[in-house]
């Protein structure tokens, strides 16, 4: 998501309804199929030895090398534009890439198909810390960021990718971003993101996406895929949630740009998504919901809502397509048709699970619920009220959620603290990639993306 006025949203909203800690990362077993490659060259860059920067080593290699880094602090921000090379450090936790607060990417990986960064640590830089922008086939493993201004791994406009082993936090937006892709045929497994304004944050990103086997506590908000016209590919549609740890995410001494200030206190949030599936996650300990399908209301819009016709479009064909030029001045993106089944949810200051919306007949969006485990309900009863399996029954009225507490509480907040002063744990020790020395290069050129969903089950609660 990015940095937008929720306030401001809030107030569009009301006039348009009229006027209404942390635990060591979890360690699950691969639910991904193999990764596979077409090979790479055999060609293997030392750094600093055959060149002193990280920057220079990419600059001279060639598709399919490895670039190893040896530990040390490298104050760069290193653009990769090269297919298929893999870029690794020798020691995740020794080799760091330091933006000192003045330098944007850590490494930057733009348009060039294929690319791995695995078993290192970026800190301190403006915007990202690894960033694939508009690649086909992308890799990130074994990877620390911390303090970073936005995101602190993150994939945009790119598809056939995984995120995995990985660790995020302290970024003023989401420790993890995957964004504008339908279907991205993508996975976010075996990662831990905490102390973020959000912990994963999806704007326009489904089709094929899995968040699976992963830790998200003590950000401002758990886990948020949204909609909105700001990015290509609207609506967010059709991404899967699995077998996550989602706790205690009520944290206000984090960085967070608006959004996660109106979420914070909840653990999943499906923020306009259509056709989502939210299952066999554990979610505990939130001030407000644990999972909440609720509207998201976009201000100043670049577009009009596409037709249900056009959801199954992929993302490459809808790019192009022309736009209103004239715009409503806002839009309301409802959560529809997602499914929420066998989570277990626990301790909710509002409500364990609720659907909700501005001005609108629930009964007609679609959503389901059954088989999760939890002791409250917005409105009463959802289970009764939307089940998966044949007709529901009851009253939508009885305990509905009212947004309007979340939107006062978000425009009395106090400012956030920057993210280079928050005052968050230190980044501990990471888990280094086996065998980083002597594993051959394997570049991201054809991944195959298996996820067993049914596989999947509720993971323990956090340790302690």
């Amino acid at each position: 998501m990015n940095n937008r006025s929720w306030p401001a949203l809030a107030v569009a909203a009301l006039t348009l309804a009229g006027a209404i800690g942390a635990g060591p990362p979890i360690v699950v077993a691969a639910t991904t199929g193999p990764m596979t490659s077409s090979g790479a060259s055999g060609t293997t860059i030392a750094v600093p030895d055959d060149f002193a920067t990280i920057q220079e080593a990419v600059d001279s290699a060639a598709a399919g090398d490895l670039i190893l880094v040896s530990p040390g602090v490298y104050h760069e921000a290193v653009n990769v534009d090269t297919d298929n090379l893999t870029i690794r450090g020798l020691d995740r936790n020794e080799v760091v890439l330091d933006g000192e607060f003045e330098l944007d990417n850590g490494i930057r990986v733009l348009g060039a198909n294929g690319v791995v960064v695995e078993n290192m640590t970026a800190i301190n830089y403006t915007a990202n810390g690894f960033f694939w922008t508009g690649v086909d086939g992308y890799r990130g493993s074994y990877l620390s960021a911390y303090r970073i201004g936005l995101y602190g791994i993150y994939a945009f406009d790119s598809v056939n990718g995984q995120l995995d082993n990985s660790y995020g936090g302290g970024s003023g937006d989401a420790g993890f971003y995957v964004g504008q892709c339908f279907p991205c045929n993508a996975v976010v497994e075996s990662v831990v993101a905490e102390y973020n304004g959000i912990g994963f944050s999806g704007t326009n990103a489904g089709g094929d996406l899995y968040i699976v086997n992963s830790r998200f506590n003590n950000n401002r908000v758990g886990i948020v895929p949204n909609s909105g016209s700001y990015e290509l590919c609207y609506p967010q549609r059709e991404v899967t949630l699995a077998g996550n740890l989602v706790y205690s995410n009520n944290e206000s001494s984090t960085p967070a740009i608006p959004d996660a200030i109106l979420a914070m206190g909840n653990g999943i949030v499906v923020a306009g998504g259509i056709g989502d599936t939210v299952v066999n996650n554990r979610v505990d300990d939130h001030a407000k919901t644990g999972i909440a399908l609720v509207p998201y209301l976009e201000e100043s819009p670049s577009d009009d809502q596409p037709g249900d016709d056009e959801l199954e479009r992929p993302c490459a064909d809808t790019k192009d397509d022309p736009v209103n030029m004239e715009p409503p001045d806002a839009l309301l993106w409802q959560p529809r048709d997602n499914v929420v089944t066998g989570n277990i949810v626990s301790d909710s200051g509002v409500a364990d699970l609720t659907v909700a919306s501005v001005d609108t007949d629930l009964s007609t969006l679609g959503n389901c619920f059954a088989g999760n485990e939890f002791t409250s309900s917005a409105p009463e009863a959802v289970e009764t009220l939307a089940p998966c399996d044949g007709d529901g029954e009851g009253d939508w009225d009885a305990g509905a959620l009212d947004l309007l507490p979340w939107i006062v509480e978000a425009q009395n907040a106090p400012e956030p603290p920057d993210y280079e002063t928050a005052e968050i744990p230190a980044l501990e020790p990471q888990e280094n990639m086996p065998g980083a020395a002597g594993a051959p290069a394997d570049p991201a050129d054809d991944l195959e993306i298996d996820v067993d969903v049914a596989s999947i089950e509720v993971p323990d609660g956090p340790a302690g």
